[in-house]
């Protein structure tokens, strides 16, 4: 499916199961994203993980609607714990197959997202592992002199910002040196195609996950 249409399915069922409560569409829901994500062929590892992350915050939820509540109620606190799966599992279904590069470019050519911001996403992105190697190289110059900066000393931030206005800098110039320039017509050099197949899987999709909503408790 095209990476923007796998987008916003999961944004409307994350939107349409927070509306309407449905114990049963939960389930179904969590059931169909881990066949999905074993048919993507998924580590068990990377799967067991994803099932133990949020396990914290449902059972948050849970326990202050059944234990704690003043008229607790099973079905309602399981409905909204299970909730929590749904997010959870339907953005992984999304990341899963579909990069940042691929997303950024499809919502540019297909829903017409300023190129200013595709790119600007790309390149904060793109900036991350090169900050994560600053920082380290800041601590090390600190240790080389006797100064030992911590992980929330202000002074490794302050440096490590100075690094990123420097990189964002000679990426706005190198932008500028390839010919980029803001609001201008662009060509497209990986193509990014909404096919018939897409709506269709999105209209699937979205009418039977409405019928469950609609049909089941």
């Amino acid at each position: 499916m095209n990476p923007s249409f796998k987008f916003f399915l999961a944004l409307i069922i994350s939107i349409e199961i927070s509306l309407k409560s449905s114990l049963l569409t939960n389930l179904l829901i969590i059931f169909f994203t881990i066949i999905y994500l074993i048919y993507k062929h998924i580590k068990v590892k990377n799967l067991l993980l994803t099932l133990l992350m949020p396990l914290i915050a449902a059972f948050t939820v849970f326990a202050t609607l059944y234990w704690f509540a003043p008229q607790p109620n099973l079905q309602n606190a399981l409905s909204l714990s299970s909730r929590i799966y749904v997010y959870t599992l339907t953005i992984y279904c999304v990341s899963i197959g579909t990069t940042a590069t691929e997303l950024a470019r499809s919502f540019e050519q297909n829903f017409h997202l300023p190129s200013k911001f595709a790119y600007g996403v790309l390149a904060a992105l793109n900036i991350v592992p090169r900050m994560k190697e600053a920082v380290k190289q800041i601590r090390t110059a600190g240790m080389m002199r006797g100064v030992y900066l911590s992980f929330w000393s202000p002074v490794l931030y302050f440096k490590a910002i100075l690094v990123a206005l420097n990189s964002a800098e000679n990426l706005a110039q190198g932008m500028a040196s390839h010919g980029y320039r803001e609001n201008a017509r662009r060509s497209v050099i990986v193509p990014v195609p909404v096919q018939k197949s897409d709506w269709l899987k999105l209209i699937v999709i979205l009418f039977l996950v409405n019928l469950a909503l609609f049909t089941l408790k």
